[in-house]
This record gives C-alpha cells, structure tokens and sequence, in this order.
C-alpha cells in the first residue's frame, strides 16, 4: 500500500515527538515550570503528586536533556532544589506541541 503525501507527513510528525518531553510526568514538570521563574523540590512534589525518587528521576532526566537548571542551596543550613526552565526546555516544549497539534489535526472528527 502506498501513502499519500499527508500521511507520511502524518508519520514524520510522529516520528519528530520529543521522547523525553513525551512522558507525562515530564510534561507536567515543563508546564509547570513555564508558569513560574522558578520552582522548589516541595512545591513541584505537592503540584505532581509525584514520589520523591520519581520526581528526582524525572528531573535528572530534564537536566540531562539541557531543558532545566536544578540549583541546590541552603536557606538556614536546610537544603533547597530550585528547578527552573532554560531557554532550550521552552523551545523544545513548544515545539514538541507544535508537533502534537499537527499529529491531532490529522485525526478524523468522530
């Protein structure tokens, strides 16, 4: 069977989905990271719902990847994980969903 030109287009676009943004635990880190400058380990736990070391596993996975900054410090001898958004994470966010609307609008209306 030979596909037409919008269904390869269909696949390529499915072929460029950004896999470490895909994952929805990801996902959910970068949006929540896009409405804040920054964002600490506890706060980003409780909005997730997320497990510590599933969280922490998800996060190394951001910063390996070049999408966020995780900073370490401490307030009052307590430690401290900010995680923020670099420049890279917010364009590789929007176009992974610009990736996902072409993949959508290629789907037919029930």
């Amino acid at each position: 069977m030979l596909l037409n030109s919008k269904s390869q287009t269909e696949q390529q676009s499915i072929l460029g989905i950004d896999r470490v943004i895909h994952e929805p635990a990801r996902m959910l880190i970068l949006m929540i990271l896009l409405s804040v400058e920054n964002a600490d380990f506890l706060f980003l736990l409780r909005q997730t719902g997320l497990t510590r070391g599933n969280l922490s596993s998800h996060m190394s996975k951001l910063e390996a990847a070049g999408f966020i900054t995780i900073q370490k410090e401490f307030v009052e001898k307590i430690p401290r994980t900010l995680l923020s958004i670099k420049e890279d994470g917010k364009s590789a966010f929007y176009s992974y969903c610009k990736v996902m609307k072409e993949i959508i609008s290629c789907c037919p209306a029930e």
